[in-house]
């Protein structure tokens, strides 16, 4: 084996202070990776696997090696980071020139999935959360954080359940990455929600990094607080180690203790409404089910935000919906007022539309990981303060003056930036170039001198022509040899003594003088000088507005909660949205409600709205009706109008009243586990199974097909026995759409069970869904004619009609004979389907019914009932 070169040792040893990361280790222009790192990194990536030792004959003792150039490093990276990786950047620690020896090295950060802050890595519409779980006997404290952003929220929960509490919780905020203490990490049902439902990378934290006195210090000093009770993490022991324990995380990975973290939000649970994941997915809060798009999801009808702060705070409220009725008020009362004010709105709006992102641009600069672009972009964010401070003047409620009043105008920091940076700077603080003229006497003088060194090489040349007569001297320069007089063979004999020669070529010789070299030191230090002291006055400015990082911070969150405002303002004018009623009554009354997402991808077309009536005293509707007729979609739209309710927004309807709900529970569709060996009906069974176990009186429960993954009546016990139980054991609002017209009795035994059906017109054979949920139950659930209209061939469903005719009548169900196929095929052929229905269809599409005259419409009808008899 061939002995390791100093590079090699250093390359080693670092990687074994990071053996969990690929390790990227600065060489010049390109990041090498070497050895394991470089067999999976080229594996990943699709880079040419090469070998440092090709003097080694034996290939096995070669050493592996790829790499990527620095400037385009962060594309590899990102897709490192999709995969759950950690990539450790080693960099250079001192300046090669003075360095004795091998350069030093070290790793300067460490990259993971929820500790990214380069805009290329980041969703800018949604958080990039990293969280921390403790967990022991009694207790569990999750805190997360965006370090893109520096907001924080920390929770403690209590009671039987603390495994079930903390999903809850991490579904709430879907973290990129997890930290977990011992017990957390020994939790498989933790460990399995976290990696296989929000593809979360999973951190073991160990029990040292969340002990508790530790926490505390680190809490206190951080937050800048006189002591855990200000920061609301007194009595909360479980909550304070987890927020120490990120803390710690974050520090450790960032490689610094100047953490950009802004207040720390604790709340109770209660605050927010509980959805759990299912509840989120089956209503399309974000996304659609089944493409995972933003487009037709709810948070797709409400953003109308101008900038990335506002869609990611929007986003944030949807997933957490308010359970205290003052403060959904508040953001109400907001909405109202920009609602009502067109012209301000639309000015406020037309400020906030494309705004830099603030919040993760100041992330950066404390981080140290920003550019000079990154502080012109800052530079135009803060420039647009003032200008939204204006437009918010009109507006006198509690929470729009209390942006106002925390909104800093920055025109310390907008004026400095701009006087310092140019309106281009280049990508890399190493060109140089990014400070302004007129910033720095220093940086312009010898900017001047760089600018100014091919005049002074034009002079010397002509000034050297003259003394000594040689017409074709010039002088030249390279990188290699630098400054140098070149003189052609013809002219040797005049070249003078003082000449020092520096390099023959074939048809002419180099030289060197010692005013050349006096003037090279003047050109090339002058330059070296430049960009050291551009980098210096970065850093100068870059101190200077981490110290007021808590402005911008301040000033950001403010101009985020405007923008989100102003989007549900934007919203509720666009789509004649009404302002509910939200208190803490038991009572759910909708007027005219419509569902916000299908009516807009309606475009215009016509949505029937509908009522919904739900209370202590009827908390329960069984719905009826044929599948297609929209039962699904009304009980849907009920759930979404009222989330839409408890985060302050305006909703789809005539007129509403919603008391408060606690929790969001969904059992919908069909979907299996085949993996994890679990049935459609096990996976429907143990959703079931959850909502029956936390359900409360305040919960709204929506149950679609309770019961039809099993036979008919295994499924109809169970469909009975679980609305049985949510209606007298819990007392939840509840609606309960079936297929199962036998619990249509219900009604008549348990008071307070209301029937409704999807009303249907049936002519002929055909059926029309009229979409709207009126009292009583359905009278048939037309599941054939529902086969017809999905396009079943006309024999089917002919023969379907016949089967079921004889089970309706009690008669057993026997093969068709020849005779009955004959008639059924007879029959078949005066169906709809038929070749002479088609024909009939083909003429009535081509009619222009706007320009018949009566005359000529009898004689069509005349003559299609001729073809219909005929057929």
């Amino acid at each position: 084996m061939a002995e390791n070169t100093p590079m090699m040792r250093q390359y080693n040893e670092i990687k074994a202070q990071n053996p969990d990361c690929i390790l990227f280790f600065r060489l010049g222009d390109f990041y090498e990776m070497f050895n394991d790192d470089a067999r999976l990194v080229s594996g990943l990536l699709d880079l040419t696997l090469t070998t440092r030792d090709r003097g080694i004959e034996n290939e096995d003792e070669r050493t592996p090696m790829c790499g990527v150039p620095y400037h385009s490093a962060e594309a590899y990276i990102a897709r490192l980071i999709e995969k759950g990786l950690k990539v450790a950047i080693c960099e250079q620690t001192e300046d090669p020139a003075k360095a004795k020896g091998l350069v030093k090295r070290d790793v300067v950060r460490i990259i993971t999935p929820g500790t990214v802050l380069e805009p290329s890595l980041l969703d800018e519409g949604r958080n990039n959360f990293i969280s921390a779980v403790y967990m022991d006997s009694s207790c569990a404290g999750v805190c997360t954080a965006d370090i893109s952003t520096g907001e924080v929220h920390a929770t403690q929960a209590q009671g039987e359940d603390l495994t079930q509490a903390l999903l809850c919780e991490l579904g709430r905020f879907a973290p990129r990455e997890a930290i977990l203490s011992d017990a957390a990490m020994n939790d498989g049902r933790i460990v399995q929600f976290l990696v296989e439902r929000l593809g979360c990378l999973v951190q073991h934290g160990g029990e040292g990094r969340f002990r508790e006195d530790f926490a505390a210090s680190r809490a206190v000093a951080q937050f800048k607080a006189g002591n855990l009770k200000s920061l609301g993490l007194e009595g909360r022991p479980a909550a304070l180690r987890a927020v120490g324990g990120l803390l710690s995380y974050i520090s450790e990975i960032s490689k610094t203790d100047a953490l950009m973290v802004r207040e720390l939000n604790v709340y109770d649970q209660a605050r927010f409404m509980e959805l759990d994941l299912t509840a989120r997915r089956n209503l399309e809060l974000t996304e659609t089910l089944r493409g995972g798009e933003k487009r037709g999801s709810l948070l797709w009808v409400l953003d109308q935000t101008g900038c990335a702060m506002g869609s990611r705070l929007l986003r944030s409220w949807i997933e957490k919906p308010l359970t205290g009725a003052g403060d959904i008020m508040r953001r109400q009362y907001a909405v109202g007022e920009l609602v009502d004010n067109v012209i301000a709105r639309g000015e406020l709006r037309g400020t906030l539309k494309g705004l830099p992102d603030m919040e993760r641009l100041i992330s950066r600069i404390v981080y140290g990981t920003a550019n000079a672009r990154d502080m012109r972009s800052l530079a135009a964010a803060a420039g647009r303060a003032p200008i939204a401070l204006n437009w918010m003047e009109p507006f006198s409620g509690a929470l729009l003056s209390e942006l106002r009043d925390n909104m800093d105008a920055l025109t310390d920091i907008s004026s400095r930036l701009d006087s310092a940076i140019v309106d281009a700077p280049p990508f890399s603080i190493r060109e140089g170039g990014f400070i302004r003229e007129g910033y720095n006497a220093e940086v312009d003088s010898l900017r001047t001198t760089v600018r100014d060194a091919r005049a002074l090489v034009a002079s010397m040349e002509a000034r050297v022509k003259e003394e000594t007569g040689i017409k074709t001297l010039k002088v030249g320069y390279n990188k290699v040899f630098g400054y140098y007089i070149e003189v052609s063979k013809s002219y040797y004999s005049q070249v003078p003594e003082h000449f020092i020669r520096k390099q023959t070529l074939a048809g002419c010789e180099r030289y060197i003088t010692q005013e050349l070299k006096e003037m090279e030191a003047e050109i090339l230090s002058a330059g070296d000088r430049l960009t050291a002291l551009e980098a210096q006055l970065f850093e100068e400015l870059r101190s200077w507005l981490t110290e007021n990082s808590h402005r911008v911070q301040r000033t950001a969150a403010a101009l985020a909660q405007a923008d989100a405002l102003c989007a549900l303002a934007e919203a509720a004018d666009k789509n004649n949205y009404c302002m509910p009623v939200v208190d803490y009554s038991d009572a759910i009354e909708i007027t005219d409600g419509r569902h916000p997402v299908v009516e807009r991808m309606l475009d215009g077309g016509l949505f029937v709205p509908n009522d919904t009536r739900l209370a202590s005293a009827e908390p329960t509707a069984i719905i009826t009706g044929p599948n297609m007729a929209g039962k699904s979609t009304y009980m849907r739209q009920v759930a979404l109008i009222v989330l839409m309710a408890q985060i302050g927004s305006f909703v789809p309807a005539k007129a509403a009243r919603i008391g408060v709900v606690d929790r969001v529970f969904t059992r919908i569709g069909a979907s299996d586990d085949l993996a994890g060996g679990r049935s459609t009906f096990m996976v429907e069974m143990t959703e079931v199974a959850d909502i029956l176990r936390f359900a409360t009186k305040r919960s709204l429960i929506i149950l679609d097909e309770i019961g039809r993954g099993t036979s008919t009546f295994d499924g109809m016990s169970v469909a009975r026995a679980v609305l049985e139980h949510t209606h007298m054991k819990i007392g939840a609002k509840c609606l309960f759409a079936t297929h199962y017209h036998e619990l249509t009795d219900l009604e008549q035994q348990l008071p307070g069970v209301k029937n409704y059906n999807v009303s249907v017109k049936k002519r002929g054979g055909d059926i029309i869904f009229l979409r709207r949920i009126v009292p009583g139950g359905a009278d048939d659930s037309y599941g054939v004619e529902v086969a017809g209209l999905a396009g079943l061939p006309d024999a089917v469903i002919t023969r379907a009609k016949a089967i079921l005719k004889d089970l309706e009548a009690g008669a057993p169900v026997r093969a068709a004979s020849r005779r009955q196929k004959t008639l059924e095929a007879k029959d078949a052929q005066m169906s709809m389907g038929s070749m002479a229905a088609d024909e009939i269809r083909q003429r009535l599409k081509s009619l222009d019914v706007n320009t018949l005259t009566p005359i000529e419409a009898l004689n069509v009808l005349f003559e299609l009932g001729k073809r219909a008899r005929e057929g």
